[in-house]
């Protein structure tokens, strides 16, 4: 648990940080981000749980990255990130998991997923930011990739990828565990690191 103790304060520090910076209240990053002003103050507090969800909105409306959100202080030229030394960000009613493994630096981040969905578990989620471009690679099992509404098919093997900003869901597909690797490549510019 102290792990995830330092990750919370991790997120705390970097949220309010963002805040500042963009120079937003309170108020109007809850309005913004479409979160609760108790749960930003609890946040910041490095209080609470927050969900995917929530870390993507507020990631989304700071401009930021997720992993932005959350890392620590930078610890050299290279990183090594075992997958059992990262919480994970979303766990599914069926077992399945996503874990943010790593973000790249620079001016046009790379952020390393980690994803488990059981057969018919899926993950909706909501369009980032203009400019964001996913990269979903099959590792084993079969994934079924909704992007605006239209099915695709990801077997073991195969790489999809696709822009961002618009509605898109994960779901496990056939009768194995489907086991991927996701990037998000996020836009250039100054406001993709902290």
């Amino acid at each position: 648990m102290a792990e995830t103790a330092a990750a919370l304060r991790s997120v705390a520090h970097n949220v309010r940080a963002a805040r500042i910076r963009a120079g937003l209240s309170l108020d109007e990053l809850s309005r913004r981000a479409q979160v609760s002003k108790g749960a930003l103050v609890g946040l910041e507090k490095a209080q609470g749980n927050p969900n995917l969800a929530t870390l993507v909105r507020l990631a989304d409306t700071l401009g930021i990255s997720v992993s932005a959100l959350m890392q620590g202080p930078a610890e050299g030229r290279v990183r090594v990130v075992s997958v059992d030394a990262v919480a994970p960000l979303w766990t599914g009613e069926r077992g399945g998991e996503a874990r943010l493994m790593l973000t790249t630096s620079g001016p046009a981040p790379v952020e390393v997923w980690r994803w488990r969905l059981e057969p018919d578990e899926e993950y909706p989620s909501h369009p980032h930011q203009a400019g964001v471009v996913e990269t979903v690679s099959v590792t084993s099992g079969r994934l079924t990739l909704v992007v605006d509404g239209a099915e695709h098919t990801v077997a073991a093997g195969q790489t999809a990828t696709f822009d961002g900003d618009t509605p898109h869901t994960y779901r496990g597909a056939g009768t194995e565990t489907c086991h991927l690797i996701m990037t998000v490549h996020l836009p250039p510019g100054p406001a993709g690191s902290l």
